[in-house]
């Protein structure tokens, strides 16, 4: 059974529980999950031939209505979203420099709906092994812990990093901005989107979506532009806006332009549309 369908169930058996008002929020908890899940990605840092460390603190940032709703169940979200990175982790063989922690907080900022995650790499003094974190007190490291690095960089203490991974080793690139980053070469990938049930196969260098006939994929939604957006299969693969009324929202985030994964979320007017990509 995947990581995410685990974490579902969990959830599923707590819907009649404390959980039951926290469903009615416009963010859910499995979006977020989906979320932590890109960002260790998204921030995978290969250090040796056998040592891929991901960050281990997350901040999730949500609307003020969200917060409202999410906080006062923050420590059970938090542990049960906690779980599930380090059950990704294992399946993905990354590696943790100290405790996982998820922590919410309130951006002034976001409407409702929206959401951002930051992490950072907090050390602990006690060596990790891949997928595998021992709590502390607060899920914080202690006194003897080097100072941790600002959210989105190394801890102090890391190993300078390498100039590019090691012969042989498979994996991410070295960081968020590294070309490729989880990528598969263009050769040995297909791509489509998903729109309301219905499959529309990316095989060109650039996909056009919009209202008007002449986009290469039509979207019949009055919230949608001309030519709203554009998909480019480069490596890592992108979607950019294209000067549209209302924007689009990636995996839950505006913005003009993204990296796409498999199975990002990609919001245009009232339509979402699905983002695959599977070797082969």
């Amino acid at each position: 059974m995947g990581v995410m369908k685990r974490f579902e169930q969990r959830l599923e058996g707590l819907v009649n529980g404390t959980f039951a008002k926290v469903f009615k929020s416009e963010v859910q908890p499995v979006e977020i999950a989906g979320a932590l899940q890109r960002e260790c990605d998204n921030n995978a840092t290969i250090w040796n031939r056998d040592r891929t460390v991901v960050p281990n603190d997350f901040i999730v940032e949500l609307s003020t209505p969200d917060y409202e709703r999410l906080s006062p169940y923050s420590g059970q979200l938090g542990d049960e979203l906690a779980g599930l990175v380090r059950d990704y982790a294992k399946q993905q063989r990354y590696t943790f420099m100290g405790p996982i922690k998820v922590h919410l907080e309130k951006a002034d900022d976001l409407d409702t709906g929206l959401y951002r995650v930051r992490s950072r790499t907090l050390a602990s003094s006690t060596s990790q092994s891949p997928g595998g974190a021992p709590e502390g007190p607060g899920g914080r490291p202690g006194p003897s812990s080097p100072a941790p690095g600002g959210y989105g960089y190394p801890p102090a203490s890391a190993p300078p990093m390498p100039a590019g991974p090691p012969p042989g080793a498979r994996g991410p690139a070295a960081g968020p901005s590294g070309p490729g980053a989880g990528a598969l070469p263009n050769s040995q990938v297909r791509r489509w989107i998903e729109i309301n049930g219905t499959r529309h196969q990316i095989s060109r260098a650039t996909l056009v979506l919009g209202r008007s006939t002449d986009a290469d994929v039509r979207i019949d939604d009055p919230g949608v532009s001309r030519r709203h957006c554009e998909i480019r299969t480069g490596t890592p693969p992108t979607i950019q806006d294209l000067g549209s009324t209302n924007g689009i929202v990636v995996d839950g985030q505006h913005t003009t332009r993204a990296t796409l994964r498999d199975g990002s979320r990609i919001v245009v007017g009232n339509t979402t549309i699905v983002y695959r990509q599977a070797e082969g």
